[in-house]
């Protein structure tokens, strides 16, 4: 796998901690950002990088040389005037014939690329784009997806939004080297514009959801954080080739009010105080979860369409507080007939309709997780039943209704 990190840009919102080198090369805990990106790519056996330089590269260059004495081959690819943050793709249309990494280079992370690899090759994308949740989403560009990963909307920063999946691109992609086609000259070319958003409508463009940790060195502040992280391990350790701990929520009566069956989106309003313990658990390290029986979709009385938007309303609200969930589990399926207007197919004896622990399990394979160092909050003992059937620790939250 070849490793395509742009280092060209000038990082004028962090000028003030050290204008005299490239951002890319600013000393995070006593090591170069990219330094700490070859490190990391060399240990998951990566080990051919491309740097596109521009501004000040000639000190990567003299940093990195040909890459021998940091265990990898590094090439260079300058850009004499700035080609935005796509058009130096333009030259690798003979160096690269396939799928290829590319990575943002003032990223600080940790994340198992080969396990992102196996699900980019699994749905033959042209583009998959690591995607998490954070706790600004209100001033982050996001990506909207359905269930398979499929993108099927973008929101830039500038635009107007309504509710919205808390979804951030992270800046860690898998390109298909077809995407390459599109470009005629190594013109100013912008990556999401011009190259990501015009596939989304062939359904080439999927998000990979990761609770990993990737964080860019834009402000000092973040700097700051950074810093702090890597020395108290939580960089490594959120990594998946790791066992992760997680704190599973139930969601009506745990999250939100709770009004019975919640048909319309106007009857969710977060549980007063909610917000800030969730904060607590993102900033503890554990995995925020949410398993939600939603038997209203085999009775017919909400579409997915519906509940998704619910959902959208929910990552909205916590992200207006500075706290998210890294994903929602949902059952849909209900054993009881006889509802007008029910769907067939949702009315079966599943697996994962709590008390039962299906979407715990499910969680856990997709996660990592360690389910006996992980809890279940809930307002139910269906919710207590499902975690401790799962191996979980329980604990019920009493809320009043």
């Amino acid at each position: 796998m070849v490793a395509v990190i742009t280092a060209g840009g000038r990082g004028t919102r962090i000028a003030s901690v050290d204008g005299s080198v490239p951002k890319p090369m600013l000393p995070v805990a006593g090591k170069p950002v990219l330094k700490r990106q070859v490190e990391g790519l060399r240990r998951q056996g990566i080990d051919r990088i491309i740097f596109t330089i521009g501004y000040k590269g000639g000190q990567i260059r003299d940093f990195f040389g040909d890459g021998s004495l940091f265990g990898v081959q590094i090439d260079y690819i300058e850009e004499k005037e700035p080609l935005g943050t796509a058009g130096a793709l333009y030259y690798l249309k003979d160096r690269v014939k396939e799928d290829f990494l590319l990575i943002n280079g003032d990223l600080i992370f940790d994340v198992d690329l080969h396990r992102m690899m196996d699900f980019h090759k699994e749905r033959h994308a042209a583009a998959t784009l690591l995607v998490h949740p954070n706790d600004h989403p209100y001033d982050s560009g996001l990506i909207a997806a359905g269930e398979t990963g499929q993108v099927n909307g973008w929101i830039s920063k500038e635009d107007k939004r309504g509710w919205y999946q808390n979804c951030a691109n992270a800046g860690i992609h898998i390109l298909s080297p077809r995407l390459l086609d599109k470009l005629d000259a190594p013109q100013k070319t912008d990556l999401d514009r011009d190259l990501l958003k015009p596939r989304i409508r062939s359904g080439e463009v999927y998000a990979y959801r990761s609770p990993e940790y990737v964080k860019d060195m834009g402000t000092p502040e973040r700097i700051a954080q950074v810093e702090k992280d890597l020395r108290s391990g939580l960089v490594a350790r959120k990594n998946l080739c790791r066992k992760q701990r997680a704190v599973f929520l139930d969601r009506d009566g745990t999250i939100n009010k709770y009004v019975g069956f919640l048909r319309n989106i106007d009857d969710f309003e977060l549980i007063d105080g909610v917000a800030e313990r969730i904060r607590k658990i993102n900033q503890s390290g554990y995995l925020a979860i949410v398993v939600t029986n939603q038997p209203v979709i085999a009775r017919g009385e909400v579409t997915w369409a519906q509940l998704r938007e619910i959902h959208d309303k929910m990552e909205t609200l916590l992200g207006e507080k500075g706290a998210y969930v890294e994903d929602i589990f949902v059952c849909p399926h209900h054993p009881d007939r006889g509802f007008p207007g029910e769907v067939a197919e949702y009315k079966v004896d599943c697996d994962c309709r709590k008390p039962k622990p299906g979407m715990l399990l499910r969680a856990a394979e997709r996660y990592n997780i360690d389910l006996s160092e992980s809890w279940m909050l809930g307002d139910s003992e269906s919710d207590m039943e499902a975690g401790r059937r799962a191996g979980c620790h329980v604990k019920r939250v009493i809320n009043v209704r």
